[in-house]
């Protein structure tokens, strides 16, 4: 089927070629236009609920917005000068179409009461609260030009909040993945040129991972203006494409020059490669594939946008080097060896990787043992794993967004605080019912006296001399409100809700933090309505709660899916199963890893980043793409034993000649994707540095430790049950690899 494919490619290669020019002018264009990227969300959980409802029924209290922090060395903010620049700086803004809403302590209509809370202590600093519309809070490109309408002339502007947040994190992002690109693809090339020893040769891979990562950023891009998709799906879609579109490209290109050493016509080499090492992309391709749709069981969040990305960019990558590059080397023939570096390349190592081999397989269980409880103990931190959603913290230190939340912690302290935010939703009319208001009241004193609660901020605690009927009264006759219950109702309660907010010093991921949210869910009637709860520490119950429900279904649906892929590609029952579990051990010492350099903080210096707990999702992306990318080397080596296997039925000199054929093309792909992730530890932003370090170690593992030492060791131990299977089994390989041999 595959030889077949490849004579039909040779025999059409340039209409082959102009399709596949014409496919990447589409994904040029298609990246001009763009897309609509959004921040990573998760719906359906109570805190993104709860937080949905803030920002519709009290748009201009939302958590969304902007803090603008306004200061000044010498002036004090009582002093005219300091207010009359504050009000210029702030004016633009009030004009912006996506701005709902400004208010400063220097508005005529703010009363004295929230002026007071809007200026430091020390007098030197002021803050200015700006709600925004709902589609600039989604929709962050319109953020920057917001930002360069504040001119603080005389007064230093410093702006923060979420929706600050939002907007640095995407130019961080963007910036991130500039710079991985920039230091991958020299580095790539250079390993390339190190195998093949021909400019041309090197040059191929290179070129098809740049037309893979295009063409998977365009259809990401075309994607977004339908389904919501997530900024970070740009820099999966990268780190991704171009670690396997340059290995699916090395692979068949130096079986291609192997092929032509060996006296096959141009026409028999291009058939022969696409039967062998086109089958192994193939197969490879669908594993990766396979791997990266276990996000799909996580709906809702936005990890089914970095599996889109990532199944879509794969996709590309196997195409390619399915079509264009077999339709490229029909043309270019024995010019592939072109420009050489130096005397050129060997296809293989000269009988080390041959000795290696059966060094191992002379003393498997010598090898086996050690190398096994290695990989357990670099695996053991992993068990200390602590998670908790990304904060201010995931930004540079030097980001805007990060500096302004350090100046609210040092002279806002409350603003600043950890809040639990309580959300009670009613019928109608909150406020216009004694037994609500009387529940609200009693609801407020109950969270006020869960171990860690500060106090509690809202529209019932605003007097706490008045007794509950006195409030009740209070509160149901706007006409008796106050000038700070007025600033209260309308910042906390809307036509079906209020909001109440439980501040603690605790930090947010704290395990104080955590357990105020479970008291206070505890609480869920309050008169006939129904409380809800938001906030970050909220985030990070209910993300992980969410991430832990689906996680074993998705684990499981790649697990058994990538076996039965591998049973169809080998023809053996006992394989498949080696091959997840080598790849389980390769992904555990990763792991390991991750948590002693991120979360324990080891080489925080060296790799300039701020330890703590580690983003929910990391592990289920790890684990989706690592366990996917991971059987490339493992198809290639197994592919290639096999062919040694049927040729003379003797499983020790099988995998000693596979290993030896395959063992530098491994290392040497490797190589590249460890080139690849590692340009990605570069990153400012915590999880794509986490990403890259952490795929970059398992490939590291899987390639020398697991794939030289076990993988042979374990071979051996097995015998000649490593090709055994059910007859049916049989035939289907051998339907599969019709032509191959």
């Amino acid at each position: 089927m595959f030889a077949a494919w490849g004579r039909w490619v040779f025999a059409h290669r340039r209409a082959v070629l102009a399709v596949s020019a014409a496919f990447l002018l589409a994904s040029l264009a298609s990246l001009l236009v763009g897309g609509r990227l959004t921040s990573g969300r998760i719906h359906g959980i109570e805190a993104d609920t709860a937080a949905e409802l803030i920002d519709r029924e009290l748009p201009q209290a939302g958590a969304s917005g902007l803090t603008v922090v306004l200061s000044h060395a010498d002036w004090t903010t009582d002093d005219p000068r300091f207010q009359e620049a504050a009000l210029r700086a702030l004016a633009p803004l009030r004009r912006d179409p996506s701005v709902l809403r400004v208010r400063s302590p220097f508005d005529e209509d703010v009363s004295a009461v929230e002026a007071s809370t809007m200026q430091s202590l020390d007098t030197h600093h002021a803050i200015a609260t700006v709600a925004l519309r709902h589609a600039a809070t989604v929709d962050t490109r319109g953020y920057p030009a917001l930002r360069r309408r504040i001119v603080g002339g005389p007064l230093t502007v410093t702006v923060t909040g979420l929706g600050a947040f939002r907007a640095d994190l995407d130019a961080v992002l963007e910036g991130d993945l500039r710079r991985a690109e920039l230091l991958s693809a020299p580095l790539s090339l250079v390993v390339l040129l190190a195998v093949f020893g021909s400019v041309v040769a090197a040059l191929l891979p290179a070129g098809i991972g740049g037309l893979a990562v295009a063409a998977g950023i365009a259809a990401i891009m075309l994607i977004s203006w339908r389904v919501e998709v997530a900024q970070y799906a740009i820099n999966i879609v990268s780190l991704v494409g171009l670690g396997v579109a340059i290995d699916y490209s090395l692979f068949m290109v130096n079986r291609f020059r192997e092929e032509l050493a060996a006296g096959l016509t141009v026409e028999d080499a291009v058939s022969r490669t696409v039967a062998t090492a086109g089958r192994a992309v193939a197969f490879s391709g669908l594993a990766v594939v396979i791997g990266l749709s276990g996000l799909f069981f996580f709906r809702g969040s936005y990890l089914v946008s970095l599996g889109l990305g990532g199944t879509l960019v794969v996709t590309f990558a196997a195409l390619y080097a399915l079509t264009f590059l077999p339709a490229l080397l029909s043309v270019l023939g024995p010019n592939v060896n072109r420009w050489r570096i130096g005397g050129g390349a060997k296809t293989h190592s000269g009988g080390f990787w041959h000795r290696l081999a059966t060094w191992v397989m002379r003393r498997p269980l010598l090898v086996l043992l050690p190398t096994l409880a290695l990989l357990l103990v670099l695996g053991r931190p992993f068990l200390d794993m602590k998670v908790a959603i990304p904060d201010m913290g995931v930004l540079p230190a030097s980001t805007e967004t990060r500096r302004g939340h350090a100046l609210l912690v040092e002279h806002f302290a409350e603003r600043a605080a950890t809040r639990v935010v309580m959300v009670v939703r009613f019928p109608g009319g909150p406020l216009q019912r004694r037994d609500r208001v009387l529940a609200l009241r009693a609801l407020s004193a109950r969270v006020a006296a869960i171990p860690g609660v500060d106090r509690v901020e809202s529209v019932v605690d605003l007097d706490p001399t008045l007794e509950p009927d006195g409030l009740a009264d209070v509160l149901m006759d706007p006409g008796q409100h106050t000038e700070g219950h007025q600033l209260f109702v309308r910042d906390t309660v809307g036509p079906n809700a209020v909001v109440l907010s439980a501040l603690t010093e605790a930090a947010p991921a704290s395990e104080t933090a955590r357990s105020i949210v479970r008291a206070v869910r505890s609480q869920r009637r309050v008169a006939d309505g129904e409380l809800v709860v938001t906030g970050q520490s909220a985030m990070d119950l209910d993300t992980a709660a969410y991430l832990r429900a689906r996680v074993g279904p998705a684990l499981g649906f790649v697990v058994v899916m990538t076996m039965l892929v591998l049973l169809a590609l080998l023809g053996s029952v006992a394989l498949p199963i080696k091959a997840v579990l080598m790849n389980l051990l390769s992904i555990t010492g990763s792991f390991g890893a991750l948590i002693w350099i991120f979360q324990q903080g080891h080489l925080a210096s060296v790799l300039r980043f701020t330890p703590g707990p580690v983003d929910p999702s990391l592990p289920i992306l790890m684990f989706c793409a690592t366990f996917g990318l991971s059987m490339d080397y493992e198809v290639l080596m197994l592919t290639r034993m096999q062919e040694e296997y049927a040729r003379h039925g003797d499983n020790t000199r099988a995998v000693a000649e596979g290993l030896e054929r395959s063992g530098r093309l491994v290392t040497s792909a490797a190589a590249i994707m460890v080139a690849v992730f590692a340009a990605f530890a570069m990153a400012d932003v915590i999880l794509l540095k986490a990403m890259g370090v952490g795929m970059a170690l398992a490939v590291a593992l899987d390639a020398t430790i697991v794939r030289i030492l076990v993988v042979p060791a374990t071979m051996r131990l097995l015998g000649d049950w490593n090709w055994w299977a059910p007859a049916f089994i049989h035939r289907v390989q051998r339907r599969l690899n019709q032509g191959g041999h």
